[in-house]
Formats: structure tokens, C-alpha cells, sequence
């Protein structure tokens, strides 16, 4: 992998340095890095810019319709109009900007008015609001309201929950091209170089001194536009504070031992070595982060992506939990690391964690959720159970269930997906190197417009194809990853076959395009077997790790206490198999693999 990466660094620095594009229909941007930070192979699309179509799309509709459109109904108290961050005397600490950070991506991708109205007062309010000294978001009370059931007042000081208005601001701008943005960031942004030397991110709690990342990804964001040089001392002082994930991965001793870390900030802080390697280009950054994955894999690694961690670090065992904010979190410092070194390890690994884990730990409806997911979970059931920090409803589905943070915090995961379906690339070409059936509308080369439409199954099926809309020929580079797994890719070009690619690679398709033409990548999917704690064997299919079907009952409890209401799920249908272990040794004579032509919208 190291090797990768040092080739993918070599191309990209054999290229025109590019200073930051616009797109001159949304006024925003394609924003690479400016000097002196390390060219990067690719940056984000505007937000809009990727229209999710078939089962994707059908996903997000009902996200739309279910908690993440509705939830300032459901959990009034918190998200509802007294949260602090609209004002009010509620919460001022972080499930209300978690929610917007899912809820805003949503409402653009779908285009739905209904919802962007539901952002919009958050964003205003936070701009209204922001202090002469620069400081914005809730402050604390004057004389503090009294206690009342279920409404959170907490830490409205903060350093943490800032960061994820941060990220909230950074989509705002890239949907709307809104110059507020700017202004209000560029303030706090100075708020925080003069404040942090005597009141660092530990000063309320070590939430922000674990998470870090966030706030240097929105600060070198912000550079790329503006070129103001005292962000570049900023991110060295919250370098500087957040904990040192690079020296942390590189001993090894906190990954290989049980309990010593928490798991979403392992999930978030996993990123800080990528988001400040752009300014730091230090080799020991890169093999953090590989030996990082390694470890994790290696002690803590579960089929699905995910790893053993309810709420700190517990192995690899098969019923050990791992909490549903990891997931997102996981995935959305994937995708950060992704378009920063541009090595498909990265992707790999964020689809198996989307296409696996993050759809079984929340119901068809969107409507409720688990705290916990358990690899093997024969049963779903009220109860104590073998988790780190554990009560009766950890396990079961429900609204607040568990921890409400995840509640707010897993609406992010599908709609940020598809905005980092297709990256613009720095040789001013376009970028797929996550797959599911969309569209994207986007600038190439000298500023021709081109849509593409991707029309596929994918990874209910192996077969991708492109379908390129240019107007006039023009010419600019597309590029497409090769998974690890796949080690017999074929792609053609208008019927011809281009090449047979490598396993393991992003490879680069360079030529004149017109109207109609026709790109179709195929991934063969191998029957895999993997091994886990005390040798227990996953199937794996290309990106997908199967189960086994059971039947299944959910039982409704009604409740007036915490949680108000939950489900259990119970097996109808025997569970206990086992695997010959001959069937294990030669898979492909042991396994017959039938495909359903006919994929729902809802697989």
C-alpha cells in the first residue's frame, strides 16, 4: 500500500499545479489545495452536483420520510425550537448540529424545499449570532432555567460541537455559494487562534482534544478559498492540541489492548493524520495510518467493516458491539483519507462498512435505530449483555434507544455517500471511485460541461455502466477504481475492451469524448472466505459479506420510561449451522451463487 501511495504522489506532482475551479452555474467551487499544501489527486464535487438515482435514491427518500426529514417531531425536546443552536433554552452541545449535518446534504441531493426550509434557521441563526470577538454558537446561560425531562442543556462552551457546525457551514457554501460562510468562519477561525494558546480544545471536556480533524478540514478548506495565512498557524496550534493519532497508531499499544479508547473518536481521529499530512507531508503520517488499519483489523476487526467497540475498544469477537456512530464516522474520514492520497484501500473499506454494515443497523423505514450491532446477532433482545458500557436497551431498536447521540449523528451516512460517489479530479477530469446507480453533472478540461449517468446495481450486481453526454468531443481523463477483491476487471470503451486492469487501482481512461459514448466497467465477484476470532469464517462476494436468512418476528414493548418504546427481533427459523470444513478449503466448488435479475428499489 505504501508503495501505492507513493506512486499515486509522483503522478499527481507531475501535474499543472491547479488552483481552485468554479463552477460558474453554482458559484462554487472544485477547491485542490494552494501551496503550500500537498497537491491532493481529488476533491469533492459541489453539493447537487451527484443526483442518486435507483436503489440509492430510494434509500434517501425514505430517510427524507422517516427520523432524518422528520426528527424535530419526534425528539422535540433536544432538536426542536428551544435547541440552543436556533436560541433557545435546550440544547447547546452537539445532537442538534448532528442532525443538520445529515439533514442539509439530504435536502440538496434530493432537492427537496420542504427540507432545506428545516436547515435553514440553523444556518441563520448561527450567522446572526456570531459574537464581536468572533465567537458564534450557543452561550451560556445567565441564570441557568431550571431542569425538566428530557431537555439537554449541556456544555454550550464547547470547542466540540463547533466543529460539526463547521462541517454544517463548509456544505452550506458548497450548495450555495452563500459568501457569509466565509465571513463567519474566517471570524471564528480568527476567534481561535487567539483564544485557543490560553483556553485549548481540553478546557470543557476531551471530546474536542479527540476530534480535532474536523476543525483542520474546514480551516485548510477555507485557505484553499481565501489564501489567508493565518489559518496555516491555526491548524498548527490545533494540531498541536488534538491528540497524537500519528505517535498513538505508530506504538500500537492503545489498538492492541482492550478498553483503552473510545470508539467513535477512534472513528473521527482517524483522519488527523491524513488532514494534517497536507500540510506536514511527513512519511510517518502515511505509515500511522496503515499500521493504524492493520492494528485495528488485527484486534478489534469484524467482518462488516466495523471493529469491537461498545463503547471502548472490546476485540473481535462475534457478539461484541459496535456503535452506530462509528460506522459514520468511520465512513466520513474514509472518504476524507480517499480524496487525499487517492489510494483505493480507502474505498475498499468504505464500502464494505456502507454496503454492509450501516443498512442492518437501521430499519427499512428509517424510523429506528440500534446503538449496538453485533456481527453474529441471532436475537435482538432487551437485556445485559457482553458490552464494555452496557444497559437493558443497547441492543434493541428504537428512537433513543442506547445513546441518543447516535439518534442524531446516523443521518449522514447515505446522503454524504452519494455526494463522494465522484470526485472532480486535479488533471480536470472527473473521478468514480465509489459505485451505485446516479448521475453526475459536472465541469472538465477547460470548463465543458459533462454528464455522465451510471447506471448500474451495483454491488447487487457486477456491471457498471457509464452512459457520457458532452455536447460537443472534448477531451479529459476518467477515472475508475479496481477493487482489491477483484482480480479479473474488464473494461470497454463503445464495445471495445480498453484494457484488463489490475486489482487494487485507480486506473485512468484519457481521451476525446462525445455525445453517447459508452464505458462499461465489470467486476467480477469471487466467492471469499475470511477468518475472524477463535476461527470463525465469514463468505464474502465481492463487496457484500453474506448472513444467513432467518426468519423473524419483532416484538413491540410500549414504554412511558427510557426508552418509549422499543423492538426486539427473535428468530423463527433455525440459526445454528455450521460450515464443512471442505466447503471452506475450495469455496467455489462448495457454494452456488444464484443472481435475481430482478433487484427491487429496496434490495
Amino acid at each position: 500500500m505504501r508503495l501505492n501511495l507513493i506512486l499515486i504522489s509522483l503522478l499527481f506532482t507531475s501535474l499543472i499545479f491547479a488552483q481552485p475551479r468554479y463552477d460558474s452555474d453554482q458559484g462554487v467551487g472544485y477547491i485542490f489545495n494552494r501551496e503550500p499544501l500537498v497537491k491532493v489527486p481529488f476533491a469533492q464535487l459541489p453539493l447537487g452536483a451527484i443526483e442518486p438515482q435507483g436503489w440509492i435514491l430510494e434509500q434517501l427518500n425514505r430517510q427524507a420520510t422517516g427520523l432524518t426529514g422528520n426528527l424535530d417531531k419526534v425528539y422535540t425536546k433536544v432538536v426542536g425550537p428551544r435547541n440552543g443552536w436556533l436560541g433557545g433554552d435546550g440544547d447547546g452541545w452537539e445532537r442538534g448540529p448532528y442532525w443538520i449535518d445529515g439533514l442539509l446534504p439530504l435536502a440538496y441531493l434530493l432537492d427537496d424545499e420542504m427540507l432545506m426550509a428545516k436547515v435553514q434557521p440553523w444556518i441563520e441563526w448561527s450567522i446572526a449570532n456570531q459574537t464581536d470577538e468572533g465567537y458564534f454558537g450557543p452561550v451560556p446561560f445567565e441564570q441557568e432555567p431550571p431542569d425538566e425531562p428530557g431537555l439537554q442543556k449541556t456544555r454550550r462552551r464547547d470547542w466540540w460541537p463547533k466543529m460539526v457546525m463547521l462541517k454544517i457551514m463548509q456544505q452550506y457554501y458548497m450548495a450555495t455559494g452563500d459568501d457569509r460562510v466565509i465571513e463567519l468562519l474566517t471570524r471564528y477561525f480568527r476567534y481561535q487562534l487567539e483564544t485557543l494558546p490560553s483556553t485549548p480544545l481540553d478546557t470543557w471536556s476531551f471530546w474536542a482534544n479527540r476530534r480535532g480533524g474536523d476543525n483542520m478540514m474546514v480551516v485548510y478548506w477555507l485557505y484553499n478559498l481565501t489564501g489567508d495565512e493565518f489559518l496555516l498557524d491555526l491548524t498548527r496550534i490545533l494540531n498541536d492540541q488534538t491528540h497524537p493519532y500519528t505517535d498513538m497508531f505508530l506504538k500500537g499499544d492503545v489498538l492492541s489492548s482492550m478498553f483503552q479508547f473510545h470508539c467513535v473518536n477512534l472513528a473521527q481521529g482517524f483522519k488527523q493524520p491524513a488532514i494534517y499530512y497536507q500540510q506536514d507531508p511527513h512519511p510517518s503520517h502515511v505509515e500511522a495510518l496503515q499500521k493504524g488499519f492493520a492494528d485495528l483489523r488485527k484486534y478489534h476487526g469484524q467482518p462488516q467493516g466495523m471493529y469491537g467497540g461498545d463503547e471502548p475498544l472490546h476485540g473481535q469477537g462475534a457478539t461484541q458491539g459496535s456503535e452506530l456512530c462509528s460506522t459514520v464516522e468511520l465512513m466520513f474520514s474514509l472518504e476524507n483519507m480517499l480524496q487525499i492520497f487517492g489510494d483505493p484501500v480507502y474505498a475498499d473499506h468504505l464500502e464494505r462498512i456502507a454496503y454492509n454494515s450501516l443498512p442492518t443497523q437501521i430499519d427499512d423505514q428509517f424510523t429506528t435505530k440500534q446503538y449496538y450491532q453485533q456481527p453474529n446477532q441471532v436475537k435482538v433482545t432487551w437485556g445485559d449483555h457482553n458490552f464494555y458500557t452496557d444497559n437493558p436497551h443497547r441492543l434493541v431498536y428504537g428512537t433513543t434507544t442506547g445513546y441518543p447521540c447516535c439518534t442524531t449523528n446516523m443521518h449522514q451516512g447515505w446522503p454524504k455517500l452519494v455526494n463522494n460517489l465522484w470526485y472532480a479530479s486535479l488533471d480536470s477530469g472527473l473521478a468514480a471511485l465509489m459505485y451505485a446507480p446516479c448521475e453526475v453533472n459536472a465541469l472538465v478540461a477547460d470548463g465543458n460541461r459533462v454528464t455522465i449517468t451510471e447506471k448500474t446495481r451495483y454491488p447487487f450486481e457486477d456491471t457498471i455502466r457509464f452512459e457520457i453526454q458532452t455536447g460537443q468531443p472534448v477531451e479529459f481523463p476518467l477515472h475508475l477504481r479496481i477493487p482489491a477483491w477483484c482480480q479479473q476487471a474488464v473494461i470497454s470503451v463503445n464495445g471495445e475492451q480498453w484494457e484488463s486492469p489490475k486489482a487494487g487501482q485507480i486506473v485512468r481512461i484519457d481521451r476525446t469524448w462525445s455525445d453517447s459514448d459508452r464505458v462499461e466497467l465489470v467486476l467480477p465477484m469471487q466467492i471469499a472466505i475470511e477468518r475472524y476470532y477463535k476461527d470463525a469464517t465469514s463468505i464474502v462476494r465481492g463487496p457484500l459479506v453474506y448472513a444467513l436468512k432467518i426468519d423473524e418476528h419483532w416484538k413491540y414493548t410500549e414504554s412511558t420510561e427510557h426508552p418509549p418504546g422499543y423492538y426486539e427481533v427473535l428468530a423463527t427459523s433455525p440459526w445454528n449451522y455450521g460450515l464443512d470444513e471442505t466447503v471452506i478449503k475450495e469455496p467455489e466448488k462448495g457454494f452456488e451463487v444464484m443472481e435475481n435479475p430482478a433487484v427491487s428499489d429496496y434490495p
